[in-house]
């Protein structure tokens, strides 16, 4: 004998299935080691949208005339303007070298059939990163 409730011909049944939510905390990607760059990583964005945001107050600035300018220059000399610029740096360097190692998994470069290795892209990347900054830097230096 089954104990299942007896359905007539014309009946519908109303399935509820039930979720699967095992718990879990908030901190679950703090155990391992590449999570905590992923999330390190990701959260190092909004520092990029940050400095884009400034970047823009910058040019502002500049189409508001001298005064306008002066007033923001003088605030990036203040010790706090200088440390969160120092800050925003570290974070920064960390994003960009984050991004050249993750390029392998995400751009496979062939040459002919042969599968370009991972190290080499990243090498390449920071030779480029390196030798741009340079050039940039020689730039303003020599203004």
């Amino acid at each position: 004998m089954s104990n299942a409730p007896k359905i007539s011909a014309g009946e519908r049944v109303r399935y509820k299935p039930q979720i699967y939510m095992p718990q879990m905390s908030i901190f679950w990607w703090v155990k391992d080691r590449a999570y905590v760059f992923f999330i390190i990583r990701e959260l190092t964005s909004l520092v990029v949208a940050a400095y884009v945001i400034l970047m823009m107050i910058q040019i502002n600035a500049l189409s508001q005339g001298p005064e306008a300018w002066q007033a923001l220059t003088d605030w990036f000399a203040t010790p706090f303007s200088i440390g969160l610029h120092i800050v925003f740096l570290i974070l920064l360097i960390f994003h960009t070298l984050t991004w050249f190692w993750v390029a392998p998994t995400a751009m496979v470069v062939r040459i002919g059939s042969k599968k370009v290795p991972g190290s080499i892209l990243i090498a390449g990347n920071i030779a480029m990163w390196l030798i741009i900054s340079l050039a940039i830097g020689w730039l303003i230096v020599s203004i």
